[in-house]
């Protein structure tokens, strides 16, 4: 129960996070964040649409299809980021901290990639293209910071053409950038991990282990010192779904070894089809 609270409370400080780089840095320079946060700008900077308005009406799609798809936990997490954010935009004024455009572009990426980031690293996401990037970096090999530059390079090219003044769609740039960068420093969901359990609940372990995309290999050891036979699974998975497979381990065997490696690299194939 303390690690639930742990973990909503960061995601609220992560939300609280985007929502200063927001309003305190690009908002006031006219400068986009990527993915939903950008398309809300662009809509609100060209209409009368309220931006946080916005930005939760456009999650909403996001957030239905990555319940389905990655997990409740990862998305109820997510849509308190959406709502805490959601609401602290329209709680903090947009006021310009800095009047350099290129700072307020630096500041406001590493801010919102903070934000984002430490939402990663308890299981969580902002919405919008994060879940996106989430659900792209679940079936393939790339960082989801560098996914995410990806996408969100597509809404500064048609920010490029519906302003016309380049200055602020390239610093717009730079700052999802620093987003990216400072995201994938603090979350690194692309760096597999091998897994080593030693357990006396093998089947029922089997089974729940089995129902994610990472294949399981099951080895027959025997305690040097009890002279105990057990077995020890071994599977390669990512730091993101690490969080879930601890989860399973503790359910369902909280006595089990566990001794987590960091991977040099993987040959063959990293996914159970």
């Amino acid at each position: 129960m303390l690690k639930i609270v742990l973990n909503c409370f960061t995601v609220i400080l992560g939300a609280a996070a985007i929502a200063c780089g927001f309003n305190l840095f690009l908002v006031p320079h006219h400068l986009l964040s990527g993915g939903v946060a950008g398309l809300s700008m662009l809509i609100g900077y060209f209409t009368k649409f309220n931006i946080s308005t916005m930005y939760f009406v456009i999650n909403i799609p996001m957030l239905i299809a990555g319940w389905f798809i990655l997990g409740k936990r990862f998305i109820s997490l997510s849509i308190l980021s959406v709502v805490v954010t959601t609401w602290i935009l329209a709680w903090v004024p947009v006021q310009s901290v800095v009047s350099d455009t290129l700072l307020a572009s630096v500041f406001g990426g590493v801010l919102i990639g903070v934000g984002a980031g430490v939402s990663f690293r308890v299981g969580g996401s902002t919405g919008g293209f994060d879940i996106i990037g989430s659900i792209v970096t679940r079936y393939r090999d790339f960082p989801v910071g560098t996914v995410l530059v990806g996408l969100n390079g597509l809404i500064i090219l048609a920010a490029g053409f519906l302003n016309g003044d380049w200055n602020i769609a390239l610093a717009s740039m730079l700052s999802i950038f620093v987003t990216g960068k400072v995201l994938d420093q603090i979350y690194v969901s692309h760096t597999k991990i091998t897994v080593y359990i030693i357990t006396g609940h093998t089947e029922k372990l089997l089974s729940r282990m089995l129902t994610t995309p990472r294949g399981v290999s099951k080895i027959k050891i025997e305690g040097a010192f009890s002279h105990t036979e057990k077995d020890m699974l071994m599977t390669v998975t990512t730091r993101y779904e690490l969080v879930e497979l601890k989860r399973i381990i503790k359910e369902v065997d909280p006595s089990a070894f566990v001794n987590i490696v960091e991977t040099v690299g993987v040959m063959g194939s990293f996914r159970r089809r």
